[in-house]
């Protein structure tokens, strides 16, 4: 048998089951359109640091995200555009200057995948 091939036989389809799994799919559209916005965002590496420094630094202007990045300014724009449209940041302004700061909503999302950034050790 070739592995890419796959075979199903079964004995009798569970027709309660396979209705409740299409159910709870259809139930939760919204929430797996949002979540999948959210991790395809966060899958491009500039993105995700610029959530990972929004999440340690609470909040950052596009001028220090573009020198900590070493990126122009208008390449750290449009990633903060991207993620101003998708409602994961935020900003305020301060007289001519705008800082950046993650939105509450996505936490849950963002927070466990930034988990996995590994720091070196501080030696004390």
């Amino acid at each position: 048998m070739d592995s890419k091939e796959i075979n199903c036989i079964r004995a009798f389809a569970d027709q309660v089951q396979i209705y409740n799994c299409k159910q709870q799919l259809k139930d939760a559209q919204n929430s797996f359109a949002n979540l999948a916005q959210v991790l395809d965002l966060a899958g491009n590496e500039v993105r995700l640091k610029i959530l990972y420094l929004l999440k340690h630094e609470n909040e950052l202007c596009p001028c220090d995200i573009s020198d900590i990045l070493e990126m122009s300014l208008p390449a750290v724009s449009q990633h903060l555009r991207k993620l101003k449209d998708a409602n994961l940041i935020q900003f305020r302004k301060v007289g001519q200057t705008i800082f950046y700061s993650l939105k509450s909503n996505h936490l849950f999302v963002i927070e466990p995948l930034l988990q996995h950034i590994k720091q070196p050790e501080l030696a004390i």
